[in-house]
């Protein structure tokens, strides 16, 4: 990977109409992270989506969901305060789980107003959050800003083995099966080329790379789209093979 990149707009510009706001605290990760409702709400959605099937949805997901998405804007050459945005979006954006599967965007973001409200976060801040974090399924979501798109491409690139729960392989599902044939996967950012490529090791004797397609292939066109919001270009690699 590459830490130069091409100068492109600061989070300033996606406000650049705006006139000048009350300077309010500056909310990072670890502000969100020392919440004690946020800490509640995740621990709340990853034992429900844990009791109703679902791979982990708790604080490694969340966790890494934030790193991704910060590393993405900084790699790609947008300034710090975006970084931090798309880290913090990256790290609520499960949160609604604790009220139900359906529509956890939507609630997610909700959620994130309140709690980001509470910590004094900037409105305008805190309006893109919630942006990204209601618009990160693929089955309702679009990618409107470089906050929302990095957040995007960091949960669809979470894709690993030590995300299944259930501990008898002879009744996974194909979620599971998949999710247990990968054996690695990594989000190379190229600032230079301005190129995200998800690279994915899959154990074949576990699953086939098909059965991957079956299940992600809308995630991987959401993915692409994000990339476009990004000025960059997506790329998938598995097993070594260029598929997209």
């Amino acid at each position: 990977m590459t830490d130069t990149a091409p100068l492109v707009p600061d989070a300033s510009a996606l406000n650049a109409d705006a006139l000048p706001r009350i300077t309010l605290p500056r909310i990072t990760l670890e502000t969100v992270t020392a919440s004690a409702d946020v800490t509640a709400m995740i621990e709340v959605a990853d034992e429900y989506l844990g009791a109703i099937g679902y791979t982990e949805h708790g604080f490694r997901h969340a966790n890494l969901v934030a790193h991704i998405s910060g590393n993405i804007i900084r790699r790609l050459g947008y300034d710090d305060r975006m970084a931090e945005m798309a880290e913090i979006a990256g790290y609520l954006h499960d949160t609604g789980n604790c009220i139900g599967r359906d529509h956890h965007g939507v609630s997610s973001a909700l959620l994130a107003r309140d709690m980001l409200r509470a910590l004094g976060m900037d409105p305008w801040e805190t309006a893109h959050i919630m942006n990204a974090v209601g618009n990160h399924e693929e089955e309702s979501g679009a990618p409107a800003n470089p906050i929302g798109a990095a957040t995007i491409i960091a949960d669809k690139s979470d894709v690993h083995h030590t995300r299944v729960r259930n501990p008898d392989p002879a009744t996974f599902d194909i979620h599971d099966r998949v999710n247990h044939a990968a054996r690695r996967s990594f989000l190379r950012v190229d600032g230079q080329a301005r190129t995200l490529t998800l690279e994915i090791d899959i154990d074949t004797e576990i699953s086939q790379v098909m059965e991957y397609f079956e299940i992600f292939l809308s995630r991987m066109q959401m993915c692409r789209a994000a990339a476009e919001v990004l000025d960059s270009t997506f790329h998938l690699i598995i097993n070594g093979t260029k598929l997209l």
